[in-house]
């Protein structure tokens, strides 16, 4: 709560208290904790004191009423204006450099609450001016019900289409979304959420009783707001126009709706519509068929994937390879079922899609030297964490290849230094020195050696702190070579029941239940080391 609501922690504890209906001893706030709650209640009192005239101005003002005509083209009702709290900003030609701030002035609020708020602008010169000006202007709440910022849709010339007021000590565009707090109920009560990219897509269909809509305020969907969405719904449909930014915007998204466990969707517009124009054009029913057949959302990336890249060789590594975001941000069971899945519609071994990264360059030929080795600096962490460790502490080699090494890491310039490793160690001593001496020119001498330079001039130092690192590395090793099974049988099972063969189903459950006994407690200990 304290980082969601930006709240300090005597208010975080008092919100919830309240909301428990649990009343709290009084305790003595130190002087910095009143004046916190102090400069944010201002904040609060300022944003609800200009909302209150934003509003007032759009609905009597006569200079607003090219700010009416522009809303009821939109297909905005008056009812609806008035619940979202709609306002408008007037343009210079109706006093607009001053309106806010000469108003909240003379009401009493001081320019300096006014400006943190994000309503006002100091200029350079001295003097203060309205940040928004022919603008109309949508009330940002928090989830307790608090304006904390504004949203501006500009109606002539001279500035970005859409602006939101900066952030400030209350407001956080990357944990609130807008529309949140007013549908919460339509949101829970249909377990459903539904997100859209703009203010008006969500006002146009609130107005055709699609109400379980939200609307980021300016971002892509972060961590904070799927977690905020997982408090009220089962289920989030991202409705898309299919270009390039909302495919990029879905791609970043997946990571967040794994880790947090929620299942997102994706439902791709028509071309050349958005919500607000299919709604009005087709009306509801419309649009709720097109939710109601959202893809998943990992199958929707998969299959955009798949007509960017094609299915040649190159275009599945390429496939695999932009597939790695999803398939770590999973826990085991969710990696296991999509490495499996995404193998099979691939017609590619679960290894290989099971690879941390995949290289879509030429493959490494066997008379590559070391000197022409590239991409170290690029390697996923866990790899490079692998490398870095074994040119640290060359001595535990043997103990990563007894767990598996090799059978784990397939990307070539990884396996090339593991044959490299092998060689010197057959031909006697293995040091940290020995290894930079043999390193010819080139990217990874320059790594070796930034790396040597990090750790204290290659000296090993902590034995201690090395056998742990040791053993968090032989533990991944394991976990891979498990999902890596999880997801053959899970593979197997399908073809098994495909071909009717109850026995071999049943056998093959078996196993994948052994699987993931065996599993138990290596993720626990994975997750405290990530």
């Amino acid at each position: 709560m304290m980082k969601y609501h930006r709240l300090g922690f005597p208010e975080a504890l008092k919100e919830l208290a309240g909301r428990a209906g649990i009343d709290l001893p009084e305790r003595a706030l130190s002087p910095a904790e009143q004046q916190q709650i102090r400069r944010r209640d201002r904040l609060y009192a300022v944003n609800e004191a200009a909302a209150a005239l934003y509003q007032q101005n759009l609905q009597q003002s006569p200079g607003a009423a090219d700010a009416r005509l522009y809303l009821a083209d939109r297909g905005i009702p008056d009812e609806f204006a008035t619940r979202y709290r709609l306002g408008y900003a007037p343009g210079p030609d109706h006093g607009g450099w001053n309106f806010i701030t000469g108003l909240l002035q003379k009401n009493g609020h001081a320019v300096v609450d006014i400006e943190r708020a994000g309503l006002a602008v100091k200029k350079e010169q001295g003097g203060y001016y309205d940040r928004f000006r022919d603008r109309v202007l949508f009330p940002i709440y928090d989830m307790s019900g608090r304006v904390v910022a504004f949203g501006g849709r500009i109606l002539g010339e001279g500035g970005p289409k859409y602006m939101n007021s900066p952030e400030s000590s209350i407001f956080d565009k990357g944990r609130l979304l807008f529309g949140l707090y007013q549908h919460r109920d339509a949101i829970r009560k249909q377990r459903k959420a539904l997100v859209v990219e703009g203010n008006f897509d969500l006002l146009s269909l609130a107005v055709h009783g699609v109400d379980n809509v939200v609307a980021p305020l300016g971002t892509s969907l972060t961590r904070p707001h799927v977690r905020s969405l997982r408090g009220y719904c089962d289920q989030v449909v991202l409705l898309f126009d299919g270009d390039a930014a909302g495919f990029k915007a879905a791609m970043r998204s997946v990571p967040f709706f794994l880790s947090e466990r929620v299942e997102a969707r994706v439902a791709l517009l028509p071309n050349g519509q958005d919500p607000d124009s299919m709604v009005r054009e087709q009306g509801s029913d419309a649009v709720r068929t097109l939710i109601d057949q959202a893809d998943p959302l990992p199958e929707f990336v998969f299959e955009a994937l798949v007509r960017r890249h094609g299915l040649t060789l190159d275009g599945k590594n390429r496939i695999i390879a932009e597939l790695q975001p999803l398939l770590t941000a999973g826990d085991g069971d969710q990696r296991a079922l999509m490495i499996a899945h995404f193998s099979e519609k691939l017609g590619v071994s679960p290894e290989r899609m099971a690879r941390t990264e995949v290289s879509v360059r030429s493959p490494v030929s066997p008379e590559t030297t070391p000197g022409e080795w590239a991409g170290f600096a690029m390697l996923p962490r866990r790899y490079r964490q692998v490398v870095d460790f074994l040119l640290l502490y060359p001595e535990f080699f043997d103990d990563l290849v007894a767990e598996g090494l090799e059978t784990v890491v397939k990307e070539p310039v990884l396996v090339d230094f593991i044959t490299f490793l092998k060689e010197i160690r057959a031909e006697g001593k293995c040091t940290p020195e020995m290894i930079f001496s043999l390193l010819p020119e080139g990217e990874v001498r320059r790594y070796a050696a930034q790396l040597f330079m990090d750790a204290g001039n290659g000296s090993s130092g902590d034995e201690t702190g090395a056998r742990e690192m040791c053993n968090e590395l032989k533990s991944w090793l394991r976990e891979e070579q498990r999902i890596q099974e999880e997801a053959n049988l899970l593979q197997q099972i399908r073809v098994a029941q495909e071909a009717g063969d109850r026995e071999k189903v049943m056998e093959l459950l078996r196993r994948k239940q052994e699987c993931g006994r065996k599993r138990t407690g290596f993720s626990d200990n994975l997750l405290k080391n990530e």
